[in-house]
Formats: structure tokens, C-alpha cells, sequence
């Protein structure tokens, strides 16, 4: 069975258990605690496994790989059906161009690291922090939002069945409320996020639901 290192609130674990029940693959869920005792991510024995020290890491058999991007492209060589990305090659870019907007663009800015650094050596305030958070936020979602006005609305961002766009809208979002950022400014990105949070698969992602939540 798949195993995945994770933390309920990661939002790039987030993201891979949204892709995980998509395609519906059993996994256990092997929870790495990001808070607690300094974090156990930082751990000799997580580090032996993970030398990045991150999560998600997802295990299958004797093979390795962590960010989630490339658990991604693994996972849909490895099992692929059903497919969450396109034969066609353009809209195929289209969605890895989404996914690296929140990957690269917006989520590590609100990570734990770089935020440690604000508060700590930087000495910023909680104030100033979430003002940083949302910024970034705005920034990236504004774009998107932007980028998709010319498409039709479907039941999910690039057509009518969630891909590995989907995968990373959803978890974003959830961080976005959690920091207090003005979604009404996306309207298009908001109403997805809400109907695509009724599907099981994301249902059964939701940090809510691991067996680590609010640990």
C-alpha cells in the first residue's frame, strides 16, 4: 500500500490526498507533526527518509519522492486512470501553469519557514505577518482569477472533471480563509473551490477528516 508522510493542514499534503482519492488509491497516512517538539520533520528519523525535511512524502514499495508536484507526475505515470491531466499538450500546460502559480508563487510564502524568519529574525509582527500572507495571496489569486475569466464555466477549472488544478485550488483556498483573505475579489476561483469541496474526494482530503486533525 501507498504510504504518505503528512500534516492535516499542509496544504501541498493537501493537495496530494486530493489527487490520492481521485484516482482512488488506498494509502496510509503516516502523520508528521509540523509544530510540535520543534517538529518532528526536523527528526534524525524523518530526515533519514525525507533528507529535505518537507512534507508530503509519498512512499510506494522501496521508491521515495517528495513535492508534491512531482508526486503528481509520478502518480499519473504509475496509475493513470483515471486521468487528471489531458492528452491535448496545451491545455496539459495550461494546468501545470496553474498548478506552479499557487506551487511556486503563492503557498511557500506562507509556510512555516519563511514565516519563522519574519517573525523571528526579522521580528515582524503578527499584524504585519498575515498582511504578508495576504498580500501574496492577492497577488497569485488575482492573476488566476484573471486567467481564467475567458473560460467557460465548468464544473471544474479546466472542464467538467477535476484535474491536478483542482488538486491545488482547493487546499489554497482553505489556507486563504484560514488567514483572513478577501475572497470576494474571486468570484470565478471562489464559487469552483465551493462546489468542488462537495465532491468525496475532497471530502475525504479536507484536513478536517485525517487522523491527525487538531493534533
Amino acid at each position: 500500500m501507498l504510504k504518505l508522510h503528512a500534516y492535516w493542514r499542509s496544504s501541498a499534503s493537501y493537495r496530494v490526498r486530493i489527487a490520492l482519492h481521485l484516482k482512488g488509491l488506498a494509502f496510509e497516512t503516516i502523520p508528521v507533526h509540523l509544530l510540535k517538539d520543534g517538529g518532528a520533520q526536523h527528526s534524525a528519523a524523518y530526515r533519514a527518509l525525507n533528507p529535505e525535511g518537507r512534507v508530503p512524502l509519498l512512499v510506494d514499495g522501496d521508491f521515495k519522492l517528495g513535492q508534491s508536484l512531482a508526486i503528481f507526475g509520478y502518480l499519473e505515470s504509475q496509475y493513470p486512470a483515471p486521468a487528471l491531466l489531458p492528452a491535448e499538450p496545451r491545455l496539459r500546460a495550461r494546468i501545470w501553469q496553474f498548478c506552479e502559480a499557487i506551487n511556486a508563487d503563492i503557498q511557500p510564502l506562507q509556510n512555516l519557514g519563511p514565516l519563522g524568519y519574519l517573525t523571528g529574525t526579522l521580528g515582524i509582527s503578527e499584524e504585519q505577518k498575515l498582511a504578508w500572507i495576504r498580500h501574496w495571496i492577492d497577488r497569485g489569486f488575482a492573476a488566476l482569477e484573471q486567467e481564467i475569466a475567458e473560460l467557460p464555466e465548468r464544473a471544474a477549472v479546466f472542464g467538467d472533471t477535476p484535474s491536478y488544478a483542482d488538486c491545488c485550488l482547493v487546499p489554497q483556498m482553505y489556507a486563504a480563509r484560514r488567514f483572513g483573505a478577501d475572497l470576494a475579489k474571486y468570484p470565478r476561483l471562489a464559487a469552483l473551490s465551493t462546489r468542488l469541496e462537495q465532491l468525496p474526494a475532497f471530502v475525504a482530503a479536507h484536513p478536517e477528516q485525517q487522523v491527525d486533525a487538531n493534533s
